[in-house]
């Protein structure tokens, strides 16, 4: 049977350790986890977790800032804002300073990354790319640098490949505070057959 410490460093790079799924009793969990960080195998991210990155000469890396929010928040209704949204969709170079993520109703704050708090419901069920496209859509002129031409390309795209789900934007566009999003949305869906009820 695999020991704790054998199971913590079985664990692939870049990715989170949660004690309950070690094995063993809590006593031997807390300690091996104890001689990992010191160790410098490990990095403790929250009670409970931890992270095994890869080791460089400067210490162990951490996870991306998204890794964590979706962590911390989960990744239901979750998804990239502002100019995060806009990487996620390839439509600029624009790098932010900070991670801006949209949540459903989050009051929790994380370090380098920025929340917006939005009130559609209907944004649980869709995955990061659509809430991406949703928050693009609040004001497309400043966030699309590439163009409208090009967005519209990058959701026939999205849509052909399945990565976003016309029917689950339709129902969630309606919900949405910003009229916006509801007004570009309608004009995307002249030119992107397939986003049509």
């Amino acid at each position: 049977m695999a020991t704790v410490t054998d199971t913590i460093r079985a664990t692939p790079a870049r990715s989170f350790v949660r004690v309950e799924t070690l094995p063993g009793s809590p006593t031997a969990v807390r300690k091996a986890l104890s001689r990992a960080v010191k160790a410098g195998e490990l990095v403790r991210m929250r009670p409970g977790v931890y992270y095994k990155g890869v080791p460089t000469r400067y210490g162990m890396t951490t996870p991306p800032e998204t890794d964590v929010a979706n962590l911390v928040l989960g990744e239901r209704g979750v998804g990239p804002a502002g100019y995060s949204a806009a990487r996620a969709w390839g439509v600029t170079t624009q790098v932010p300073a900070v991670v801006e993520l949209a949540t459903i109703g989050s009051r929790r704050k994380l370090k380098h990354t920025r929340l917006l708090t939005r009130s559609n419901l209907a944004r649980v069920d869709l995955n990061a790319k659509e809430i991406a496209l949703l928050e693009l859509l609040r004001e497309p002129h400043i966030y699309v640098e590439a163009g409208w031409d090009a967005l519209v390309e990058q959701v026939r795209e999205a849509v052909a490949d399945g990565s976003i789900r016309p029917v689950l934007l339709r129902t969630a566009v309606p919900g949405e505070s910003s009229r916006a999003v509801r007004d570009w949305f309608a004009e995307l869906s002249e030119r992107v057959e397939s986003l049509r009820a």
